[in-house]
């Protein structure tokens, strides 16, 4: 199986800014299409165990692209009326020109429509940047990953949602001509007791053109509370607090400029498991103080306060292509990017 897992603070950043939907001129997008979900049964022990997963395509976008130029893709997904609780997952595979390819997912577990939780209604949403680097058409696709947490067939329901380019001309870091972002690796990287504190994910030293005057930062982290292989109290929680920190450098390299207003702490428990924790920093101006340059780096601190073992995951490994396939592919998870102006 592979395993995988907002808060009042980021809600006004996110519905004011990034995740809003942009006018039809600055992309191409997709709205879906309400439809119920089948989220197959676990097999049990005599069927051979492990996880029937279900891939159901929502909706497709497609852009012609230069080797130089850099997009935007969102993907947002609202589900709730679970008739048990069930993975949910917002998957977007993006194909292109030759083998080029770049996929993200994003999940968390929806709870039954009769639970009284706020998890019965869940809103995801998926996004990064693309840049195939060569000339051609890229074609992405928004997939439902789902699949009962229990031996019975559940079904929920896709609310609502779109897929689209919101931004088709993304300004690329100068010194290699690719956008600004990155993923984690594979595995789910543990916070407890033992390790208290992961920056992830993580954007190492990148700079920007000189025109630029704002950055607007984005780190999405996937939380798994009882990481596998390790004790867990199925009636507990994990509480951890996370941070995004956004750095601006001087020529000397001492520090310019620092923020971290952007914070959220969740105290989840087992039975949610997988925690979408989206933060993002819209505004961050760049100064033009003496000595500063156009030189950062910006990670996610999630620092684990008490609990159960919880961590950070990374990229998901030989998912099914479609429900039953031996086809595979992987998937980015918890992720950062940024969006220059």
């Amino acid at each position: 199986m592979n395993v995988r897992s907002l808060a009042a603070a980021s809600v006004l950043v996110l519905a004011a800014g990034l995740l809003q939907p942009v006018a039809a001129h600055a992309a191409t997008s997709v709205t879906f299409t309400p439809r119920t979900i089948l989220a197959p049964g676990l097999p049990t022990a005599e069927e051979g165990g492990g996880v029937d997963q279900n891939v159901t395509p929502v909706g497709t976008i497609s852009l012609t692209m230069t080797a130089s130029q850099s997009a935007y893709v969102v993907s947002k997904m609202r589900v709730n009326s679970a008739t048990i609780r069930s993975l949910f997952d917002n998957e977007v595979v993006c194909s292109g020109r030759g083998a080029w390819s770049k996929n993200m997912v994003i999940g968390q577990n929806v709870y039954d429509i009769h639970s009284g939780s706020p998890n019965q209604d869940v809103t995801l949403y998926t996004r990064f940047l693309i840049h195939p680097g060569v000339a051609g058409t890229v074609t992405c696709t928004a997939n439902v990953r789902g699949n009962s947490l229990s031996n019975d067939d559940a079904t929920y329901r896709l609310v609502s949602g779109y897929i689209q380019f919101a931004d088709t001309s993304v300004i690329n870091n100068p010194l290699n001509g690719k956008p600004v972002q990155g993923s984690v690796s594979a595995g789910v990287h543990r916070l407890n007791a033992g390790t208290p504190v992961q920056r992830l994910p993580a954007l190492d030293d990148f700079t920007m053109p000189s025109g630029v005057t704002n950055l607007n930062v984005v780190g999405d982290a996937e939380l798994m509370v009882c990481v596998p292989s390790t004790p867990c109290d199925r009636y507990q929680s994990a509480q951890v607090k996370f941070t995004l920190f956004i750095n601006q450098w001087r020529s000397d390299g001492t520090l310019c400029k620092t923020d971290a207003s952007i914070q959220v702490t969740h105290d989840v428990p087992y039975w949610v498991h997988h925690k979408y924790v989206p933060l993002n920093k819209a505004d961050f101006t760049v100064s033009d103080a003496p000595g500063c340059i156009p030189r950062f780096n910006a990670y996610v601190k999630a620092e684990w306060l008490g609990g159960e073992t919880a961590g950070i995951q990374g990229t998901a490994l030989d998912l099914p292509d479609s429900r039953g396939s031996s086809s595979t592919h992987d998937s980015d998870m918890s992720h950062a990017f940024v969006l220059p102006s």
